[in-house]
C-alpha cells in the first residue's frame, strides 16, 4: 500500500471528487483531506492510499494535471516527520 501526497486541490473539490479521480488508475483505499486544526477549514491538499502498482500509475497519470482549474501536485507521501512538543 503506498500512500499519495496530492497538493494544490480546489477548495470546492470533495474527497468523492478526489475518489473518482484516482479510481480511473486503480482500487484507492483511502482518501483524507487534511483540515487547519484551529479553524477546521480545508487546507487544499490530501492524502490517497492505493496499492503499489496502482498508485505508481496515478502519480503518473495525475501530477500536473488541472482539477478545477489548479495544477494538481501528486507524488510519493514521505514519512511524517516527528513534531517537537513544547
Amino acid at each position: 500500500m503506498k500512500s499519495i501526497y496530492v497538493g494544490n486541490i480546489p477548495f470546492s473539490a470533495s474527497e468523492d471528487d478526489l475518489q473518482d479521480l484516482f479510481a480511473e488508475h486503480g482500487e484507492v483505499t483511502s482518501v483524507k483531506f487534511i483540515n487547519d486544526r484551529e479553524t477546521g477549514r480545508f487546507r487544499g491538499f490530501a492524502f490517497v492510499e492505493m496499492d503499489d502498482a496502482a498508485a505508481l500509475a496515478a502519480i503518473e497519470a495525475l501530477e500536473g494535471s488541472e482539477m478545477g482549474g489548479r495544477t494538481l501536485k501528486v507524488n510519493e507521501a514521505r514519512p511524517r516527520e516527528p513534531r517537537p512538543r513544547y
